[in-house]
């Protein structure tokens, strides 16, 4: 079978593995956060915890409790980090204090953003009891705040939102944990390893010595794909044999990256009680992740089949499109995970990869935040409309004001801002332009996609980048922190103003958001709003790049 024809049947399989499990999975997510009934294990850590779980939230107060949860997270995911030598199952691991900090505020944040190598710069206890939990509970956050937003869009002059607490439990045991088992079982019989054996050392073909770590992968690697999270267990990260040992779990893995994105707008159409609304959302989800596969994977054949041959940094085990496909279904949602070297792409690939960060990821998205950034873009996309035929613009019954399109705007301008911010300022500090590998527009490129991967939740790097010093760790994580919780506060703030309206009725000059007209116009509106902000840097980055 040609190289081609086996990308296409895999790209094949998986949008039919992801089409078989969206209804099912979707919705049994809107059941999960409707229910009005607790698990005994839930009513448990209900009353250890002093949470009642009938009460109700508003935005401000659902807001605080996932900024403290947050916080207490970093505080403790920190300590845990600084203190590994000094536990159980530390194997050598250390880390730098500003490493530590980059590594708590990035797993907290869902960023996973590893500026450390994954087997020797955290112990196995700091990849199970630390990492491998924020990879669920920072996921769940997500979800929790998604939920809020919708909501916030059917509520009827209540105010409230639901708990967050209620939320954020629900969310990791009845959703991420059985789907993370399965998943972990999954890849375990597809070859991924699960022990805590100890190191072993090994003569190379060179007469030197090499340590092979081992480690409780399985578990890790499934909530890292699922939860969009990214971080790997070891350094090479899904380029691992032992993270990724096959063609099977390399599909597999990428399905469990967009199982849970894809289905969550059939989460949202149940929720709103109108079907349609989610396949809109769907839609327009679907089709900028296809138009960024195509030009990603049209860039990285060509440059494989070019007289010199392309092939440094592809994952020559699986191939040219699944690489591709890795790197493209990684930077469209939050997870940052890799399979093969997104430094070495060429430079539409890797602008491609970039571009889809910069989009906001939102095609489909992390977990939950997905889903809340594409409902901005659908607010944004009936503002214009409204702005352009003359009537105040309305999604699924609620006015969008002078009040809700500022939460809007705010949401949109943040990322772009730490972004172009945080790029300038480290062009201007010697020890950050000390840290590029290359030069010309792709060291450019280079420090814009890490901030662009801070700043957006993602995670992954132009490796070339030498991040772990004081500088980048400490800004990349500012970063991280910002490009998380501020948008999380807009999201609340929107949801709380929607909260408060009546829902209004449908009439003859209601837009419809229901059709493939709107989700055309939501890419047009998510394409205008990246093109504006990001095409000036690009153009001297990765555009420059491919056109000398």
């Amino acid at each position: 079978m040609s190289d081609a024809a086996g990308g296409v049947l895999t790209i094949a399989v998986l949008v039919a593995a992801l089409a078989v499990v969206h209804v099912p999975l979707g919705d049994y997510m809107a059941r999960v956060f409707t229910s009005d009934k607790d698990l005994a294990v839930e009513r448990i850590f209900y009353r250890l915890s002093g949470i009642e779980p009938r009460s109700q939230q508003r935005w401000t107060r659902y807001a605080v409790s996932v900024l403290a949860f947050s916080a207490v997270s970093v505080v403790m995911l920190w300590a845990l980090c600084t203190w590994q030598g000094r536990l159980p199952l530390d194997r050598g691991a250390t880390m730098d204090w500003h490493t530590a900090i980059n590594t708590a505020i990035s797993f907290t944040t869902n960023t996973n953003w590893q500026s450390y190598a994954g087997e020797s710069g955290a112990s196995a206890l700091v990849q199970t009891l630390g990492l491998a939990v924020q990879n669920f509970v920072s996921a769940a956050v997500g979800l929790a705040v998604a939920i809020a937003l919708v909501r916030g869009l059917v509520a009827h002059r209540t105010g409230v939102l639901g708990n967050f607490w209620v939320d954020l439990t629900r969310a990791t045991i009845r959703i991420l944990l059985p789907l993370a088992f399965i998943g972990a079982l999954v890849l375990l019989a597809s070859g991924v390893i699960q022990d805590l054996s100890a190191p072993q050392v090994i003569d190379t073909i060179t007469g030197g010595h090499q340590t092979i770590e081992s480690g409780l992968v399985a578990s890790q690697e499934a909530i890292k794909e699922l939860g969009t999270n990214g971080g790997g267990y070891f350094n090479a990260n899904s380029a691992h044999p032992f993270e990724n040992p096959n063609g099977f779990s390399n599909l597999f893995e990428i399905f469990l990256i967009l199982v849970i994105p894809f289905s969550l707008p059939r989460t949202y159409g149940r929720l709103v009680g109108d079907k349609r609304q989610g396949y809109a959302v769907l839609g327009f989800m679907a089709f900028l992740w296809t138009a960024m596969l195509t030009v990603i994977t049209w860039a990285e054949v060509a440059a494989a089949s070019s007289p010199t041959g392309a092939m440094e940094g592809k994952e020559v085990r699986f191939g040219v499109w699944s690489s591709a496909l890795f790197a493209n279904s990684t930077t469209a949602t939050s997870t940052g995970a890799v399979n093969s070297w997104h430094e070495s792409f060429s430079p539409i690939g890797g602008g491609g990869a970039l571009t889809n960060m910069l989009l906001g990821e939102i095609t489909p998205g992390g977990v939950g935040s997905g889903l809340y950034g594409a409902l901005v873009v659908a607010i944004l996309a009936v503002f214009i409309a409204g702005l352009m035929v003359g009537r105040t613009p309305e999604i699924l019954g609620k006015q969008v004001g002078r009040k809700e399109i500022t939460y809007a705007a705010l949401y949109s301008v943040t990322t772009p801002a730490l972004v172009l911010l945080g790029t300038g300022a480290a062009l201007l500090v010697s020890s950050a332009k000390g840290a590029i590998l290359a030069t010309g527009p792709h060291g450019l490129t280079e420090i814009l996609y890490a901030y662009a991967s801070a700043s957006n939740n993602n995670g992954s790097a132009f490796g070339g980048l030498s991040a772990d010093q004081p500088y980048l760790n400490l800004t990349l994580a500012a970063c991280m922190l910002f490009g998380r919780f501020l948008p999380i506060i807009a999201i609340l703030a929107l949801a709380g103003s929607f909260a408060t309206q009546h829902r209004r009725p449908a009439t003859d000059g209601t837009m419809p958001t229901h059709t493939p007209l709107f989700a055309g116009l939501m890419v047009g509106v998510a394409l205008l709003v990246t093109g504006l902000t990001f095409l000036p840097v690009l153009a001297l980055g990765p555009l420059a790049e491919a056109l000398s």
